[in-house]
């Protein structure tokens, strides 16, 4: 059978897909979503309304172009809206999350009766370890060591989507890292929905400084990197290790959100703007030849022409290297979606572009104080040209010929062009 799968969503719905993948590709033939199949997968995201419409879309697309073929979709606009999702007519099967074998069977399964399988994600207990996985494009391999979200923030929907933190216990992590490793994984990402939140719900407390350095005993892995963490995660303990490790990589990603006190108060997040920036000037000391970056969510309800420029001013004051930015977008079910205030569409693009180009100036920035000095690259991929790309440890694209790919080299750094900095190998 040809089976494809498409992925709407962050980097653990991609993680989701490549474990479905991983199972599917033992039986199966797995083709490209834009080629005819005999069955498609659909693993949705619904962080907001768009992202279902997208996942629509798709769909129909599918049944489109091969329209005897099953159409499954599964991921968190499955588990959130099941009978909606159902209720769209070319949708053969509706999966929630963390049932990949009712999944399997669906895949299989003869006849055209529509069929629902969702559980109740509130009383799940503990995260199935399905085992990390390189996502496709990349040579790092990524390991979902928590699943859920505690926290109540007005604009998200995920933790109706994937229910209360929960955690992987550190012995299965263990295993998992040694397995990868011997598999020639040279780098590993620790991610999670709310990563910071890791150990809280084990029998044995712990949390993930402690994780951290249960792996760096047993230097199983050349580099690990996290994913992001949330501001009140940050300990200075986190940063020293950091700081004094040769494994762990001098990247964080820690998400503002906002950059005004009243917004974040609308937003239900727990900090403000004097912690974090005392949080990102700490791990700046720390680590000052670190990426430190951030999420800014531009446009949400009630923010003013001065809320948003007074937020550019506070994030440009940061030693912030990068931004990921999104413009507010609604969630029906959450409570900012019924916020008054909403801000119009082109304001919040044009406010988007605005503090994107704020986070393109900055990475530039950082990324020229390396040219002249030397990066120690992991190869991931072979460019048009011959020549070799891949992240540096403080996570700068890095091009340049020779070397291998999957392989870590030391680069003389002697320039920057569009994006990426560039150089020679000095030493593998």
């Amino acid at each position: 059978m040809r089976v494809a799968i498409a992925t709407l969503g962050c980097k653990i719905n991609q993680y989701d897909s490549a474990v479905i993948q991983s199972r599917l590709e033992a039986r199966h033939a797995m083709v490209s979503f834009e080629e005819e199949a005999d069955c498609y997968i659909v693993n949705a995201c619904t962080v907001t309304d768009r992202a279902d419409w997208e996942a629509r879309q798709l769909v129909r697309r599918a049944k489109r172009r091969s329209p005897a073929a099953r159409v499954v979709v599964t991921g968190c606009y499955a588990q959130v809206n099941p009978e909606q999702v159902a209720q769209v007519q070319e949708v053969d099967f509706v999966v929630g999350l963390n049932r990949l074998d009712d999944l399997l069977r669906f895949v299989e399964q003869t006849g055209t009766a529509r069929k629902i399988s969702v559980g109740d994600v509130k009383r799940e207990r503990g995260v199935p370890v399905v085992g990390a996985r390189a996502l496709p494009g990349h040579t790092r391999a990524f390991l979902k060591i928590q699943e859920g979200c505690d926290y109540s923030c007005t604009y998200c929907i995920i933790p109706t989507a994937r229910g209360h933190s929960r955690s992987v216990a550190p012995e299965a992590i263990l295993r998992e890292i040694e397995g990868l490793a011997s598999r020639g994984y040279q780098e590993i990402v620790l991610t999670g929905i709310h990563l910071g939140g890791y150990g809280r719900d084990l029998t044995r407390r712990l949390d993930l400084t402690a994780l951290l350095e249960m792996i760096l005993e047993k230097r199983s892995v050349q580099r690990l990197r996290l994913s992001s963490l949330d501001p009140r995660e940050v300990p200075e303990r986190l940063l020293t290790l950091i700081a004094r490790s040769d494994v762990l990589c001098p990247h964080l990603h820690i998400c503002a959100q906002a950059g005004d006190d009243r917004i974040l108060k609308d937003m239900r997040r727990n900090y403000d703007t004097t912690y974090y920036r005392e949080i990102v000037a700490a791990a700046r000391e720390l680590l000052p030849d670190g990426a430190l970056g951030s999420d800014i969510i531009v446009g949400f309800p009630g923010e003013s022409d001065s809320d948003f420029e007074r937020q550019v001013e506070f994030f440009d004051s940061l030693p912030l290297t990068y931004f990921h930015v999104f413009p507010y977008s609604i969630r029906s079910g959450t409570a900012a979606a019924s916020l008054p205030a909403q801000v119009p569409a082109a304001l919040k693009k044009a406010r988007a572009k605005k503090m994107r180009a704020l986070g393109a100036a900055k990475k530039r920035a950082f990324a020229l104080r390396f040219v002249g000095r030397r990066l120690s690259v992991l190869f991931e991929t072979t460019a048009k040209d011959g020549a070799l790309t891949g992240y540096s440890r403080n996570y700068l694209p890095v091009a340049a010929a020779g070397g291998a790919v999957n392989r870590e080299a030391e680069i003389e750094i002697t320039g920057f062009n569009n994006g990426a900095l560039f150089g020679t190998v000095v030493s593998r």
